[in-house]
C-alpha cells in the first residue's frame, strides 16, 4: 500500500484557506469583539448584534487573507525544497513566517476597518469611505509594520508550530498516538498559546494605533506600546490576552483540521490510484 502524503496545489490551498478563515471568524467573532473592546477600553456590546458587528467585513476579508497565507506558504515551500525533499521543522517555521508577512498587506487594512467599524457604528463601506475622505487612502495601512510582526508569528504558529507539536505528541506518547483528535487539540493549544504570548503586546499597540486615526495619542505602534506599559505595566500590554489566546487556539484547531481533512482526502485518492 502507498504511504504517500499528498500536498495541496495553489488552488487547493486557496480554497482551504478561504473556507477555514470564514468558518473560524464566524465561530469566534464574539472573542474578537471582546478583545478589541478591552484593548481600547470601550464598553462591551449590549446586544447580540453588537457582538457580531463587523463579522461580515472580518469574515469576507479574512477568507482571502488565510487563503493568501496558505498559498504563499506553499509557494515559498516549493522554492526552499525545489520539490525534492521535506522541510525541516526550522524551515517550516521560517516559511510560515514569510507567508504571514506577505498577508499583512491585506490584513492590515482589514483589521483597521473592523476596529473603526465597531467604533463608528457604520457599515464596512461607510467606514472605508469615512476613513479615505477624512485621512486619505494610505490611512488604511496605518499600523502596517506591527501587523507584519503579528502575522509572521501568527502564521508560524498555525502552519509551523501547531503541526510540529501535533506530530511530536503523536510520536512521543501512546495517548496521543491513539487519538489524533487529542493530539490536534493539544498541538493547537500549544501553537495558539505561544503565538498569543509572543504577539499580544504588538497586537495591543496595533489596536491602539488603528483606533486613533488622528494620532492624537498614539503616533506609532512602538510609542503606543511604551505608553500602554507606562500606564498599566505588563498587564496592560496583555489586556484582552485571554480572549485572544482562546481565539488563536480555536483558529489553529479549526484551520489545521480543515487543511488536514483535505490532505487526507487527496492522499486517499492517490492511494486508490496507485
Amino acid at each position: 500500500m502507498s504511504t504517500r502524503r499528498a500536498t495541496l496545489s495553489d488552488v487547493e490551498n486557496l480554497v482551504v484557506g478561504a473556507g477555514g478563515g470564514v468558518i473560524e471568524t464566524c465561530v469566534q467573532m464574539p472573542l474578537i469583539t471582546y478583545k478589541i473592546c478591552v484593548q481600547e477600553g470601550r464598553a462591551l456590546p449590549s446586544s447580540m448584534g453588537g457582538w457580531y458587528r463587523g463579522v461580515f467585513a472580518n469574515a469576507s476579508s479574512l477568507a482571502p487573507i488565510t487563503a493568501m497565507q496558505m498559498a504563499a506558504n506553499g509557494a515559498i515551500e516549493r522554492v526552499v525544497t525545489q520539490g525534492k525533499r521535506d522541510m525541516s521543522d526550522a524551515e517550516k517555521i521560517g516559511v510560515a513566517m514569510g507567508a504571514g508577512s506577505v498577508s499583512a498587506l491585506l490584513y492590515g487594512p482589514v483589521d483597521l476597518i473592523v476596529i473603526q467599524q465597531q467604533k463608528l457604528g457604520l457599515g464596512a463601506g461607510g467606514t472605508v469611505s469615512h476613513l479615505v475622505s477624512t485621512y486619505g487612502p494610505l490611512s488604511l495601512w496605518r499600523g502596517f509594520m506591527s501587523t507584519v510582526v503579528r502575522e509572521a508569528i501568527y502564521t508560524a504558529g498555525y502552519l509551523g508550530l501547531t503541526p510540529i507539536a501535533k506530530d511530536f505528541l503523536q510520536k512521543s506518547h501512546p495517548v496521543f498516538e491513539k487519538s489524533e483528535l487529542t493530539a490536534s487539540i493539544v498541538g493547537s493549544c500549544i501553537g495558539g498559546t505561544v503565538a498569543a504570548v509572543l504577539t499580544h503586546p504588538v497586537d495591543t499597540a496595533k489596536t491602539c494605533v488603528q483606533g486613533d486615526m488622528s494620532a492624537a495619542t498614539y503616533k506609532s505602534a512602538r510609542q503606543a506600546m511604551g505608553l500602554v506599559y507606562e500606564k498599566g505595566g505588563v498587564g496592560a500590554l496583555y489586556s484582552g490576552g485571554l480572549a485572544r489566546t482562546a481565539r488563536l487556539c480555536g483558529a489553529f484547531f479549526i484551520i489545521n483540521n480543515i487543511r488536514e481533512a483535505f490532505v487526507q482526502y487527496k492522499s486517499k485518492h492517490l492511494d486508490d490510484d496507485a
